[in-house]
């Protein structure tokens, strides 16, 4: 187990989706803008025979059609730095050639990182070649052995096996999507963008990066959805007559509820601390719901971030309107139906600590 921690393989994955994020994002509008407007993604861009907005859908393409060997090379350099620059690429175009997709990406790039790692600690080398061995021996090396090893090796499994997973998710029945479509939105929201978001975001990664674009939807319209459900739930709880929010926690809400608009959900934490159990359980019920009708309609964004942002990506935005209205009502008025009632008494002991002076004749200087 610590030799497992020791490898840390979460956190190289997660850094290297950081860095994926902004390609995906970028590449994402391009496509859906490029498309919306009429064009095509096309192999090659012949002058005179193509669009503005074939240029921009073609773009786009291009860069989502990278993204096994962006995923391979991020990860790669995480694990090695530098020196696992090159065979990441490398073995990440490999994966993309032989058809083993974004899974094949991730694995070449743990493979690519741990060999160039592997090389530089135990390939002894004569000074004279030292400096040959960022620039020649560690990428030529490490390529040609992590090159081979993926497609006579781990390559064909990983392609039949993303493809099954693919062709598995593509087949749901309503029912299944509904299940599917709840798990998915409940693990989203439970820890407000942390490691259980994260690893669930990793994994509706690989299924867009395939063609499904249903689950990432779904994880980020829960992300989306939430801070905007904790704000809703102020006016549904006044309604009933209950002060549900402290005044600091009032002050958060404005900051907070605009935050989720773009997709930012970590702006509520403050909130959750205060009542953890209560703001779990509206969050996991929302996003829930929310997560469920989001996959039964088919919200389809073609970028995995940006908010409200997304839903012009959608081949039908009404059904991500829709998917968030559900969540926001759910996640709102089952925080203001559960969360107690702040009293008068609370109110005064925060606004007795906001107003606390310092006591000048605590202070010492050395």
């Amino acid at each position: 187990m610590n030799k497992m921690k020791e490898l840390n393989l979460k956190g190289h994955l997660l850094t290297a989706i950081s860095y994926l994020i902004p390609i995906v994002c970028g590449a994402g509008f391009l496509i859906a803008i490029g498309m919306g407007f009429g064009g095509t993604s096309q192999g090659e861009l012949i002058p005179g025979e193509f669009s503005f907005w074939d240029a921009l859908a073609t773009m786009g393409g291009a860069g989502l059609g990278l993204l096994p060997v962006v995923i391979a090379t991020g990860i790669s350099y995480s694990i090695a730095g530098k020196p696992g620059i090159a065979p990441g690429f490398i073995i990440g175009l490999t994966a993309n050639a032989i058809g083993a997709g974004f899974i094949g990406g991730i694995l070449g790039g743990f493979l690519s990182g741990y060999l160039a790692v592997a090389i530089l600690k135990y390939f002894k080398v004569p000074k004279w070649a030292k400096g040959l061995m960022p620039t020649l021996i560690l990428p030529f090396f490490t390529s040609i052995i992590g090159g081979l090893i993926m497609v006579y090796i781990i390559g064909s499994p990983i392609a039949a096996l993303t493809s099954l997973l693919t062709n598995a998710l593509d087949s749901l029945g309503s029912s299944s999507l509904l299940v599917f479509g709840g798990i998915v939105g409940l693990l989203s929201g439970i820890d407000y963008g942390g490691p259980i978001n994260k690893t669930v975001f990793a994994f509706v990664l690989t299924m867009q990066a395939e063609g499904i674009n249903g689950p990432i939807t779904a994880l980020q319209l829960v992300n989306t959805a939430t801070p905007i459900g904790f704000g809703l739930a102020y006016f549904i709880a006044k309604l009933f007559g209950k002060k549900i929010y402290t005044p600091a926690e009032t002050e958060t809400l404005k900051s907070a509820v605009p935050m989720g608009f773009i997709n930012i959900v970590e702006g509520v934490i403050p909130i959750v601390m205060n009542d953890i159990i209560r703001c779990l359980i509206a969050t996991a019920i929302g996003g829930a719901a929310g997560g469920a009708v989001s996959m039964v309609l088919g919200a389809d964004a073609t970028v995995p971030f940006g908010g409200v942002l997304m839903l012009p990506t959608m081949s039908n935005p009404l059904t991500g309107v829709i998917a968030l209205l559900v969540n926001i009502l759910v996640t709102g008025l089952t925080l203001a139906l559960i969360k107690r009632h702040v009293n008068q008494d609370e109110m005064n002991v925060e606004k007795e600590m906001e107003e606390e002076d310092i006591d000048l004749d605590d202070i010492k200087i050395y």
